[in-house]
């Protein structure tokens, strides 16, 4: 498919691969009000997941990446973008409209997903420099919906500029929460603690010791060549573990994890932890400009609190010992509230086709981010931080 203009054209591409990674990075670290040096838009991350067969047509997560060019051919905006036959790994849940929509005769699938697959991380999706561009990628992907018969297209964990603008281009605007931990200047963990109630910082210096000195557990950060093959291994057992548990089937496969390793492991910290001399724990970071985003966990020895010190405390070491403003710890989990992650928002646009389904889920999402705004509200107020100098 191709829209074309007098001055630029939107064309779809059905891999990364077809664009050069100097074109690709320029375009997507260079957005005026988003997140710059976002790792998850690199090139090197998402045909990491095109290349293994982690996202393509046999996993129902089809590339669709729309470029918009100049018709010299010059690459000035690009929006990565799947077509999708379910509704697994996008923490955005519309599950409930596709049943809702199948009760009524209507058919939801395929529809449009424009994220990174299997990512809950907020950063750049309409990739321009200008508003112009942006709102050019908006119609493309209206437009590239129609082609293929989606009912819908859906951006998720866009940045706040590009949720408003989407709004104002018609698309329902969603809100949704996540936990964060914010560097306020600390000089080290201590300084963070120093802030905490006496009872929450009591706690976590408590399972901080239960975690590792009682069990005989120690720490290790490992990034660029350190991340061995054999690390590899090792660590992809732990993921398995978790994902089994959690998802039935875990979205990445072990080629995933080499490809990164080869191609971006100077922005991957793999907190380990090991016991008698071998791995039994692990947690993949991802580094951004200003951000350690926290990805996957898990282990294959159950020991209390370890999950705690390994995602959560040792993010918080790193990113204050590396300058970082803050950590993303993933999707949901109000017990990061207690360990001194806050609530924050995230944001998401819907293009619904039908117009009866956009009727709905327009009068639903009015609710839903009240309630969502409510909530966050509410938890705030339940930070683990002091109230007053006295406690």
């Amino acid at each position: 498919m191709a829209v074309m203009s007098q001055a630029r054209r939107i064309r779809v591409i059905s891999s990364i691969k077809e664009v050069g990674k100097a074109d690709w990075d320029q375009i997507s670290n260079g957005q005026s009000g988003a997140a710059s040096g976002n790792p998850f838009v690199s090139h090197d991350f998402l045909s990491a997941l095109e290349d293994s067969g982690s996202a393509s047509g046999q996993t129902g997560w089809l590339p669709q990446h729309l470029l918009l060019e100049e018709n010299t051919g010059t690459l000035t905006g690009a929006l990565p973008c799947y077509l999708k036959n379910h509704s697994q790994g996008e923490y955005v849940f519309d599950h409930g409209w596709a049943e809702a929509f199948a009760r009524a005769g209507g058919r939801y699938y395929p529809k449009l997903q424009c994220s990174v697959p299997f990512t809950p991380a907020t950063g750049p999706r309409l990739m321009a420099s200008t508003d112009n561009d942006r709102h050019a990628l908006l119609e493309g992907v209206k437009e590239l919906a129609v082609h293929h018969g989606a009912s819908s297209a859906h951006i998720t964990f866009l940045p706040e500029n590009e949720w408003q603008l989407a709004g104002n281009a018609g698309f329902l605007q969603r809100l949704d929460q996540q936990f964060h931990w914010q560097n306020d200047n600390y000089g080290n963990f201590d300084d963070f603690l120093a802030v905490l109630s006496s009872r929450k910082r009591k706690n976590i210096r408590k399972e901080r010791e239960t975690a590792l000195a009682r069990n005989g557990i120690t720490i290790e950060r490992l990034t660029g060549d350190a991340l061995t093959e054999t690390v590899w291994d090792r660590f992809f057992n732990f993921y398995m573990d978790t994902g089994s548990r959690k998802w039935g089937r875990p979205y990445l496969n072990r080629e995933f994890y080499s490809l990164i390793g080869e191609r971006m492991a100077d922005r991957i910290v793999l907190i380990m932890a090991r016991r008698n001399g071998e791995y039994i724990a692990g947690a993949i970071n991802f580094l951004g400009d200003d951000c350690l985003f926290g990805r996957h966990w898990g282990c294959t020895e159950d020991h209390a609190c370890l999950h705690f010190e390994v995602c959560y405390y040792q993010a918080i070491d790193y990113a204050i010992e590396h300058g970082l403003s803050r950590v993303e710890a993933g999707a949901q989990g109000e017990h990061k509230l207690a360990r001194g992650y806050v609530p924050v928002i995230t944001r998401s646009v819907h293009h619904i086709v039908h117009p009866g389904l956009r009727r709905a889920i327009a009068d639903y999402l009015v609710q839903e981010r009240e309630h969502v705004k409510t909530e966050n509200e509410i938890l705030l107020e339940h930070a683990p931080f002091r109230k007053t100098e006295a406690e």
